[in-house]
């Protein structure tokens, strides 16, 4: 029992999850359409989205692919926030009542898997002698 209302604090309902999927299709999609504006040669994609219980917050887990200075890059994208908001608004109008509040954070994930990578092909395993 424990385990399944663990699942259930963590996924979100179905409504949530739902609005997440849209949002990140959606903001995957202005990205790749609008990064010429402002992002200079960063490659941006919306890792995950997590959407409030009200839906009127997003958190968006952004992974930034040849970006020389992530936080720089997560500086610029706050900058222009209220307009990625709009052009979201714009794509989501026909589905969703509300246009939520967006916050942007860098996916660590990527790096940590990176590093972890890195460390098993730098660990120094002797090879076993079959005599």
């Amino acid at each position: 029992m424990i385990d399944i209302l663990y699942f259930y604090f963590m996924s979100g309902t179905v409504r949530q999850q739902k609005y997440s999927k849209l949002i990140l299709k959606e903001l995957s999609d202005i990205f790749l359409k609008e990064k010429t504006n402002f992002l200079d040669n960063a490659f941006i994609t919306v890792a995950d989205v997590s959407m409030s219980p009200d839906l009127s917050v997003a958190k968006i887990y952004l992974s930034m692919t040849l970006a020389k200075d992530k936080q720089a890059t997560l500086d610029k994208i706050n900058l222009k926030k209220s307009e990625i908001r709009k052009a979201l608004g714009n794509k989501i109008r026909n589905q969703a009542r509300i246009v939520p509040q967006l916050v942007f954070y860098i996916d660590e994930v990527e790096e940590g898997a990176q590093r972890i990578e890195d460390i098993i092909k730098n660990l120094n395993i002797p090879k076993e002698d079959n005599n």
